[in-house]
């Protein structure tokens, strides 16, 4: 009997183990009193709850949930607290937002203490700052934005990212503010479009300025109003948290710190820490010197005008080869931008005019109509008031009007070669002059020829070519 019960506790014991090892892995771990009321509530016979208590007893606990092990991890090999740096300098654009999410994860992924986003910028497009910001919102880690070095701005866009940081700091001597949203030109937007987007833009950063405790009137007022203020204005006003001189100083100072995370609050661990700055890869580097509006214009020329010579001239390939890769990074910085389509569609106009100027006599209006529709198409090409983000004045109008140049050089060189005298074939014989060797062949080119005539030939007479029939030259006598 005594053995029978045995082989049954150690049936239930097996399928026990199988049932609550997925129900304990989905609870939070708990006491031993909690553990032996759950098993004594099992429908098992006493000697194999006996058996399964000893067994719990001598069993350890293994962690199964990612992030409590991502939170016990927030210190390097060496014991001492790990804080990453990235530097934001510039404009928000679709690379900047790619690197902030890849820098939130990183920090993630090694149980980084802190993330210090040094910021510096006028303000960016739309979509890349809701895309840091919903990156910095869910984060994991503390996330410290910190406006700086000195005479730094975080203008537009900049506002936004500072707002959903959990920790907010500015340096001596830098600003913050306007960020009122407006057209692709420069103006406010009008109407009911200007309201609905206004309303929306207000709507985000005051939840943001719930969350993190921050100054809500102001931040409408910055959005509605454009109002700018210094580091000392935001620290009094709680805009931002406090001013730190440089880096080290806002590690001590924020050492200690209780920062709210989404599930749970947390207090930093900053003594001694280990700062690593989060480097640029060469794929970044080069998105981002591709991604530059001006570049970005650049390469679509170029692309342009690769094509429109390989065109004119079949067989050069490097023209084609090279205008087609220019092209194709040209459209991929386009999608990355906000791109004015009808700015766009201006400046393949411009190219299709230029193009039509070598095909057709109209006395350089064609060209003239390519350069004002290649000029307006760039100032509209950007749908953006940040400087950092539209074209160069200056460097629009070098680009219109090096293309006119190279068009109408290209367009030029293709009528002189429609009026040159060909050089091979049939067509390269017409006109030639030669020496009849007798009455019927004529020497050419170190070859003899059969020559006719409407007229009597004699050797020695000069004879011009004036027609080829297959290995007969049609010939006329010259005069004198």
């Amino acid at each position: 009997m005594r053995a029978r019960l045995i082989l049954i506790a150690i049936v239930w014991l097996l399928f026990s183990a199988v049932v609550l090892s997925g129900s304990l892995a989905q609870q939070s771990p708990a006491t031993g009193d909690n553990q032996g009321g759950r098993i004594d509530s099992l429908p098992l016979p006493s000697e194999a709850k006996e058996a399964l208590r000893s067994m719990q007893a001598t069993t350890p606990r293994v962690a199964l949930a990612q992030d409590t092990a991502a939170d016990t991890a927030r210190a390097d090999r060496t014991g001492r607290p790990l804080v990453y740096l990235l530097v934001v300098d510039g404009a928000i654009g679709a690379v900047t937002s790619d690197r902030v999410t890849e820098a939130v994860a990183l920090a993630e992924e090694n149980g980084a203490e802190l993330l210090v986003i040094k910021l510096d910028t006028p303000g960016g497009f739309t979509q890349s700052t809701w895309t840091i910001c919903k990156a910095i919102l869910n984060s994991r880690v503390p996330v410290c934005v910190y406006i700086a070095p000195r005479g730094a701005r975080a203008g537009s866009a900049g506002v936004y990212i500072t707002y959903a940081s959990h920790i907010a700091a500015m340096a001596p001597s830098t600003n913050i503010g306007a960020a009122h949203p407006v057209g692709g030109s420069g103006e406010q937007i009008d109407s009911v479009m200007n309201e609905k987007v206004t309303n929306d833009a207000v709507a985000q950063i005051k939840a943001a300025a719930r969350e993190r405790g921050r100054n809500i009137e102001w931040a409408e007022r910055a959005v509605r109003e454009s109002v700018s203020i210094d580091d000392r204005e935001a620290v009094e006003l709680n805009v931002v948290d406090l001013r730190a001189n440089d880096l080290d100083d806002l590690l001590k100072q924020i050492d200690g710190r209780e920062v709210a995370m989404p599930y749970e609050t947390d207090t930093l661990f900053l003594v001694d820490p280990k700062v690593e700055e989060v480097e640029i890869s060469f794929v970044y580097r080069l998105l981002a010197i591709i991604t530059d509006p001006n570049v970005a214009l650049i390469l679509f020329s170029l692309g342009s005008l690769g094509l429109v010579i390989e065109l004119y001239n079949p067989g050069a390939i490097l023209p084609g080869v090279v205008g087609a890769i220019c092209l194709i990074l040209a459209l991929y910085a386009f999608q990355t931008l906000n791109i004015n389509y009808a700015g766009l569609a201006l400046i393949i106009l411009a190219i299709i005019l230029f193009i039509l100027e070598v095909k057709v006599t109209s006395y350089g209006i064609l060209t003239l109509g390519g350069l004002i529709a290649f000029f307006i198409g760039g100032l509209m090409l950007y749908d953006t008031v940040d400087p950092e983000l539209r074209v160069s004045l200056s460097l629009l109008i070098t680009i219109a009007v090096c293309v006119a140049a190279v068009t109408v050089a290209v367009g030029f060189l293709v009528y002189k070669a429609h009026r040159r005298q060909a050089f091979t074939g049939e067509a390269g014989m017409i006109g030639r002059t030669a020496t009849m060797r007798n009455g019927e062949m004529v020497y050419i080119e170190g070859a003899l020829w059969r020559a006719v005539a409407n007229e009597e030939l004699k050797a020695g007479d000069k004879v011009t070519v004036i027609g080829v029939d297959g290995l007969t030259l049609h010939v006329k006598k010259l005069e004198g």
